[in-house]
């Protein structure tokens, strides 16, 4: 799909995942921050915000502790996204690399449910 559509941000996303997996770093960063430019979250909110998402995750599987906490940081501020809850980050395992990160920990007590 990247072949035929080199400018469709989420198969590039997809693709960046996929090179983070097999531990392709450079790849794996240079595919997410291209989506990322393609699909600002100025030109489509939803789809803009979840590429900044998958390139935390990216950042993490890689090993860019610093970079992956960044971009979940900005993707937990973006209003109205709400697709990063408590229970996502608590219990997700691609998250798993950032376990145990005070600044981590911090993101998923700001998300915990407030009784």
């Amino acid at each position: 799909m990247v072949q035929a559509q080199p400018d469709y941000a989420p198969a590039l996303c997809v693709l960046g995942l996929i090179d983070a997996g097999l531990g392709r770093k450079e790849e794996a960063l240079r595919e997410g921050r291209r989506a990322i430019d393609l699909l600002p979250v100025k030109k489509d909110s939803i789809n803009g915000a979840h590429m900044i998402e998958y390139f935390a995750v990216i950042a993490a599987w890689v090993g860019e502790k610093d970079l992956a906490l960044e971009y979940l940081a900005k993707a937990e501020q973006i209003p109205g996204y709400g697709a990063i809850t408590y229970g996502q980050l608590k219990l997700t395992p691609y998250w798993d690399p950032l376990r145990g990160d005070p600044r981590f920990e911090k993101i998923v007590n700001s998300l915990a449910p407030k009784l």
